[in-house]
């Protein structure tokens, strides 16, 4: 289930904005104060940090969002194959109890990709005017 985030504004108004489940954390809601720069952190600590240096993509958000959620996708689908076939690429190099381990670590890194992809993509959806609504 979502959230309802209220910010206040002029000390009085309170508004309240829906963000749905997979939200991130570390972004604001959109609309309130901060949101874009908030959502353009987000998006550049998704993708190489060489992404930083690049104006185009400070200045359109939209564009940032784009490659960003194919940089994610890119690294949940290597992660996904990786963790199929890690056991067979390190049985002749490592004892099964650390391949064991190493293929436990690819499925944390794989949901948390997963969570991050879900949130890539619903920013990118914000930038682009989408509004969330609730669903019963």
């Amino acid at each position: 289930m979502g959230s309802l985030i209220g910010r206040m504004f002029d000390n009085d108004e309170v508004i309240r904005v829906y963000v749905p489940p997979g939200w991130p954390g570390s972004v604001r809601p959109p609309g309130s104060p901060g949101w874009l720069k908030s959502a353009e952190a987000y998006l550049l600590d998704a993708c190489p940090s060489e992404y930083r240096g690049y104006e185009v993509l400070r200045r359109h958000p939209v564009v940032l969002a784009r490659l960003a959620h194919g940089h994610v996708e890119a690294q949940l689908a290597a992660t996904r194959e990786s963790a199929a076939n890690a056991r067979a690429q390190l049985a002749e190099f490592v004892d099964p109890s650390t391949a064991t381990r190493a293929v436990e670590v690819l499925l944390a890194e794989e949901a948390r990709l997963a969570r991050v992809l879900r949130g890539v993509h619903l920013v990118e959806e914000a930038l682009r005017d989408v509004r969330f609504v609730p669903k019963l």
